[in-house]
């Protein structure tokens, strides 16, 4: 079970977190592997009172826990496999790298494109640009388009 491949996808509540979960699914059930799922509770930087800024905490939290475990629950449906599920808090982009860092099985990065308009997302933006992600280990990085339906994803993965 230590060689287990993982693949990792970052969980919201987009249409496109949920499509990069879906190929994950496919992936890991095709191929052995396992979904682990990273949310991530940015701060919130309102500081003037602090019981205003503690709310806005704990209600960013909740929502990236039911984030979470609505995917984890797709995810399980389609793997008969529970993934494993992650909740940090702190910068996106630094929290990623963090768990990319700490955990070896982690095999592939896992993204979808934005289906909304022309731009791919923030942080596949970010990616592109070479800022940021992969200052240590590096892992291969799967962009699934925003706008395949799950029968192309079926086909795909």
């Amino acid at each position: 079970m230590d060689d287990i491949r993982k693949f990792l996808v970052i969980a919201d509540t987009s249409e496109e977190s949920a499509n990069a979960a879906y190929f994950a699914a496919r992936r890991a059930k095709h191929s052995g592997g396992r979904v682990t799922l990273l949310t991530v509770v940015e701060p919130t930087n309102f500081e003037h009172w602090l019981g205003v800024g503690e709310t806005m905490r704990r209600e960013a939290t909740d929502a990236a826990e039911a984030a979470l475990e609505s995917l984890a629950e797709d995810v399980e449906a389609e793997t008969g496999t529970r993934p494993e599920m992650l909740l940090r808090e702190g910068e996106l982009l630094v929290m990623l790298r963090d768990v990319i860092e700490a955990d070896r099985q982690i095999a592939v990065l896992i993204l979808s494109s934005s289906k909304i308009d022309d731009t791919p997302g923030p942080l596949i933006s970010t990616m592109a640009r070479g800022r940021g992600l992969f200052t240590g280990r590096k892992i291969p990085v799967t962009v699934v388009p925003g706008t395949l339906s799950r029968e192309e994803i079926d086909r795909l993965a």
